[in-house]
């Protein structure tokens, strides 16, 4: 069994499946940033803490057995977002590693706005 309850996803392995259709995007980071640019179709739900995320996370209503990736600047927050939804009972989690600073530094699209 791995240590981590998540998969770690390089940014194009993540617009892979992204493309594909199969995977949402659940950024956790503050509107601010989210607005300065986020990954097409990102749903937004911020990390404050992880209670309150919990909560936040069971309310979108979202298929437990949907592939999900977990995203913020650097990969800390979402880190911990994965785990969360790990614990409430999500089976396909994955984190963006190295986050949107990654995801921009390779080239991949961003959104601009809401």
């Amino acid at each position: 069994m791995p240590d981590e309850p998540f998969t770690e996803l390089e940014p194009e392995e993540a617009a892979d499946m992204i493309d594909e259709g199969g995977l949402r995007v659940i950024d956790v980071r503050q509107p601010y940033e989210f607005e300065g640019g986020h990954i097409e179709k990102a749903m937004l739900v911020p990390i404050e803490g992880l209670y309150s995320f919990a909560q936040s996370l069971a309310e979108q209503k979202l298929d437990k057995n949907e592939p999900v990736l977990f995203v913020c600047a650097v990969g800390q927050r979402s880190a911990a977002a994965v785990e969360v939804a790990a614990i409430a009972g999500f089976t396909r989690v994955y984190n963006l590693a190295g986050g949107m600073s990654n995801w921009t530094y390779t080239g991949l699209p961003v959104v601009r706005g809401h």
